[in-house]
């Protein structure tokens, strides 16, 4: 059996208008879990830690975050906006965070920034 029903619905977030691989991607997604970034509170201090880097961020509430951990990209706390996660195509899941998935964000002098798969999330002591 297959993740659609027949409205398309019977799993969140899946749908009849997504392909079979899209929809398992967005399961796989909810089991291996990852930080919906609205229900974090301001101020909220995270590690990311890819295959390659280990990224700090501080998320704020109007999609931004404070974000280190490269050593070209962001060396220093810079101020970015955070898109999503994605799994290295154009499907983007907003607002969200998923092990198993590129963190995608906006950074003010290189644009779009799309890091390595995400192994681990975890939150960290606020600095």
């Amino acid at each position: 059996m297959g993740t659609r029903g027949q409205t398309g619905t019977d799993i969140v977030g899946c749908s009849r208008n997504f392909s079979d691989v899209v929809n398992r991607r967005i399961v796989q997604s909810e089991i291996e879990g990852g930080v919906h970034l609205g229900d974090l509170p301001e101020g909220f201090a995270l590690e990311v830690e890819t295959e390659n880097r280990s990224y700090q961020l501080v998320v704020h509430h109007d999609g931004s975050a404070e974000i280190s951990g490269h050593p070209v990209f962001c060396p220093c706390p810079v101020k970015v906006s955070i898109h999503g996660s994605s799994w290295g195509g154009s499907m983007l899941k907003v607002a969200f965070i998923g092990r198993g998935m590129h963190l995608e964000f906006h950074h003010p002098e290189y644009h779009t920034i799309t890091t390595s798969r995400i192994v681990e999330i975890r939150q960290r002591a606020a600095a």
